[in-house]
């Protein structure tokens, strides 16, 4: 059976008892600030399990593409090392909201796993909850008579609240879970290892392992810890694709299914090494395999590796698989960027957004590939050096050996690997302790603690800010405090709200709230969480139980509108002067300005710009009116012209925003009339990803502001040509005189350095037999011209035999070093670069170079005297 018939089965099954197939949700998680990736299948359900909306079935089944770096079994730094474990993976799931329960759970997954799918019945075993006396909790007897239907006492197990209670965070709903494992052994191997797989269950064997998870939500953990029964019970399974792949092909590898084979042979074909030959060999290609799927989804869902959040994830997991590439398997150029039409071949039918983004997507890797194997060249470099100053103790210190794990992604048993074929070895607590310090950091700056909920009123918040910036007699349904780095935050959330919450690139509304007897509060900022409008309050209300007006500020609502419906303009007019190539890559729009960022393969020209600018401008000046449909079927608004952006997760129904030809997908706040928006103008253009460019711009009133600014500067410029009339005449005519300048200042410098040279070589003392020439002494004093001197003593260099130049000089009064070997001295063995070092300790710096020349600089201009002599003592010995 092959993975995409194992995966259209699961489908077609819980098809049958009437669950509703879905598609995946975005890898990229967006509207949910406590995650950053889709973690489980369960993501693109959470607003319902919160009870924030209503689910439009009762039954739901789907393939989701998961993504996880952290937590139990899912260290990164882990992954290629076992045979079972990934970034990126497929959950199979299935769901009921408030319908069917654990029987029905359990009945399904037998039915599956050994009607449909044929697994032996006698290598199955599950979990049950055993109870938490912590909690309050018993044995989960309906689960444990359930599988007595199918299995016996002895292959079901008892498990703690560690392994079957799932949560989904601090708080929030949770409940027993049951895990079903299956033993992959064969009978030879029982029978050798006399251990019954029972006795293997949840210890981390190869061979005896978890394929699916079924929890029975049931409770919700508050804030203080306690336990509260759901009124309406929920199923969430989860059961990892890839292993039950292996399962059902009878591999005991996840890589030897034909989810991985095809890509393995790839790489061996571009690498020229062959799976498994070697085990270093098969651990990278194994971590290159699952990266190239994290790395490549991601893109495809709209996130560009970067150093911030998200983006920082996918480039460390990118940067790991170009290091093994590089390290075990010889490959010095771009080689992610070649796997992925392999990658298309296994996975594009499934998942349609990776061939329609191929070309993206292999810009973008082989850029970031190009960039690491450059930052790879700087950190051997930095590695030399920390060998070189740690020559005497031959250890890599922890804070040298995190700098490079950090700043340059030398995981630390590249470090180790370098070290040790030096004969040196690395400070593992020492960096070990660095490690843990920036974890701490990291959590730190993102420790949240949430309050409970207090409810006063059930139901759903409505949205109203389409129509109105005003809403009365609004109900305060919940509100809670959160705390986020030491600042405490009011959270609101009312039956009927006009105000925005962060969405889609839009920032949220500001605002104040003003109760029935008078109180009036203001609202910071708002915000979209898992489908619920979360009001930022300056305070708590003092009677949650009166009636509300709720007030946008309108002005402000307005610049954001005008700038929204602005980037729709331009979305059409770059797609009409660039191609229709051009995708939006993402957005961010408040009251002030606008930023636009979409595909295209190299930079606008200042013509383009301009154009982009007058078409723009036009479609203000043409005053087109907005025509939205709110509540149109996807089919409905494909077929009205409208543009799905990958990446996005679009509901059953759907708004279309309309202006003129431009017709897209939105929920946001846009203008009523494109004359509204007054002016637009680009301020900036740049590239922020291989294939992805970035327009910054502003309408309106800062348009003005920026035109007005530029206008100014003009005017100042030409007050300093005595507003000549041609000014780019007068600062081109400037500028040529200044490089004319600028070439005969360097043509005197060259003859003073010449005839300082030749002064200099006449001045040699001899010292241990090597003509030794001091610099920063008699007649040259140390406040010799430091940029003469460096020119005069690397003429030098290459004139004269066994020669040392030593020099100790001032520059802007920072003491600075100079050290010269001629070729000669360089041949028999002197390092410049490493000899100065020691002579740099007397000005308190530091420095390096090449064998035949090097410098350093510090700070103790009172040392350079000490410093020179210390230059000529280590030279001549």
């Amino acid at each position: 059976m092959t993975s995409k018939e194992i995966r259209q089965k699961f489908l077609d099954f819980f098809a049958s008892k009437g669950h509703s197939i879905v598609p995946s949700a975005p890898m990229v998680v967006k509207g949910d600030p406590t995650l950053m990736f889709t973690n489980a299948g369960m993501n693109q359900f959470k607003d319902i399990f919160l009870g924030n909306t209503t689910s439009k079935f009762n039954r739901a089944a789907d393939s989701q593409k998961c993504l996880r770096v952290s937590g139990k079994h899912n260290d990164l730094e882990e992954v290629g090392h076992d045979t079972y474990h990934h970034t990126m993976f497929e959950m199979l799931g299935n769901w009921s909201f408030g319908d069917y329960f654990k029987t029905e759970a359990i009945d399904w997954a037998w039915e599956l796993l050994t009607e449909v799918y044929g697994i032996d019945k006698n290598i199955l075993y599950a979990t049950v909850f055993e109870g938490s006396e912590e909690d309050g909790t018993t044995l989960d007897e309906e689960a444990r008579q359930a599988w007595l239907k199918y299995l016996p006492e002895d292959h079901i197990l008892l498990g703690n609240k560690h392994d079957n209670f799932w949560e989904m965070g601090d708080t929030g709903p949770c409940g027993p879970c049951s895990e079903i494992h299956v033993d992959i052994r064969s009978e030879e191997e029982k029978l050798a290892s006399g251990i019954p797989g029972r006795e293997l269950v949840n210890k981390s064997d190869p061979h005896v392992i978890e394929i699916w998870n079924l929890v029975f939500m049931q409770y919700e953990r508050k804030a203080d810890g306690h336990l509260e029964n759901l009124p309406a019970k929920n199923i969430d399974t989860g059961m990892g694709f890839e292993r039950l792949c292996a399962v059902l092909q009878g591999k005991n590898s996840n890589y030897d299914t034909d989810v991985f084979t095809g890509m393995l042979s790839k790489i061996g074909e571009l690498s020229g090494h062959k799976y498994g030959e070697d085990k270093k060999t098969d651990v990278a290609m194994r971590v290159i395999a699952d990266h190239i799927r994290t790395i490549c989804f991601a893109i495809a869902d709209g996130q560009l590796p970067s150093n911030a959040k998200a983006g920082y994830v996918i480039r460390r997991i990118l940067r790991r698989a170009v290091r093994y590439g590089y390290t075990f398997l010889g490959f010095n150029e771009p080689f992610l960027c070649r796997l992925l039409p392999q990658l298309i071949s296994d996975m594009g039918e499934a998942y349609p957004e990776l061939p329609a983004q191929q070309k993206l997507i292999e810009n973008v890797v082989r850029e970031e590939e190009l960039a690491f194997l450059r930052t790879l060249d700087r950190g051997i470099k930095l590695m030399d050096e920390y060998m070189a100053k740690s020559a005497d103790t031959k250890v890599i210190g922890g804070v040298d050996a995190f700098t490079l794990y950090d700043t340059f992604g030398f995981p630390i048993d590249l470090t180790e690997l370098i070290a040790t074929e030096n004969a040196y070895t690395v400070d593992l607590e020492g960096f070990k302790a660095e490690l843990q310090k920036q974890k701490e950091r990291a959590r730190n700056a993102t420790a949240n603690e949430f309050g409970d909920w207090v409810e006063y009123r059930s139901g759903e918040s409505e949205f109203l800010g389409y129509d109105s910036t005003e809403v009365e007699d609004a109900q305060l349904l919940k509100q809670r405090i959160v705390k986020q780095k030491n600042k405490e935050m009011i959270q609101l959330a009312f039956d009927r709200t006009p105000f925005y919450g962060e969405m889609g690139g839009e920032v949220g509304d500001t605002g104040f709230i003003v109760s029935e007897s008078g109180e009036k509060i203001a609202i910071t900022d708002t915000i979209k969480e898992n489908g619920l409008t979360i009001h930022i309050a300056e305070k708590m209300p003092s009677d949650p139980s009166e009636s509300f007006k709720l007030s946008v500020d309108a002005e402000r609502r307005q610049r954001i509108a005008n700038n929204h419906s602005c980037t729709h303009l331009l979305d059409e007019v770059l797609r009409e002067v660039l191609g229709t190539h051009v995708e939006q890559k993402g957005s961010y729009v408040c009251d002030k300005y606008l930023r636009f960022d979409f595909s295209h393969f190299e930079k606008m020209s200042d013509a383009q710009i301009r154009e982009v600018e007058h078409k723009v401008n036009a479609l203000i000046r043409r005053n087109l009116a907005l025509e939205e449909k709110r509540d149109a079927t996807m089919e409905e608004a494909l077929a009205m012209g409208a543009i799905a952006l990958f990446g996005e997760k679009y509901g059953d129904k759907v708004r279309v925003v309309k202006f003129g030809d431009s017709v897209e997908l939105c929920g946001g706040c846009h203008t009523s009339r494109t004359g509204n928006i007054g002016y637009f103008q680009i301020v900036s253009e740049s590239a922020i990803a291989a294939g992805v460019r970035r327009i910054e711009a502003v309408t309106g009133f800062e348009a003005e502001m920026c035109s007005e600014s530029a206008q100014e500067t003009i005017r100042t410029m030409k007050s300093f040509f005595k507003n000549i009339p041609d000014l780019p005449g007068a600062i081109q005519k400037l500028i040529n005189e200044n490089a004319n300048y600028k070439k005969q200042a360097e043509a005197f410098a060259k003859q003073k350095a010449a005839e300082y040279a030749k002064e200099l070589s006449t001045r040699g003392q001899n010292i241990n037999g090597i003509n030794v020439i001091a610099i920063g002494q008699a007649k040259d004093n140390i406040e010799a011209d430091p940029v003469v001197v460096k020119d005069a003593t690397m003429r030098l260099q290459k004139e004269l035999q066994n020669t040392v130049i030593a020099a100790a000089v001032l520059a802007e009064d920072k003491p600075q070093l100079i050290l010269v070997y001629s070729a000669d001295l360089v041949a028999k063995g002197k390092n410049a670069g490493k000899d100065i070092r020691e002579a740099a300790k007397l000005i308190l710096g530091g420095g390096g170079g090449q064998p035949g020349f090097a410098t350093a600089g510090g700070k103790n201009a009172e040392g350079l005297k000490d410093a020179l002599a210390k230059l000529i003592e280590i030279a001549t010995n």
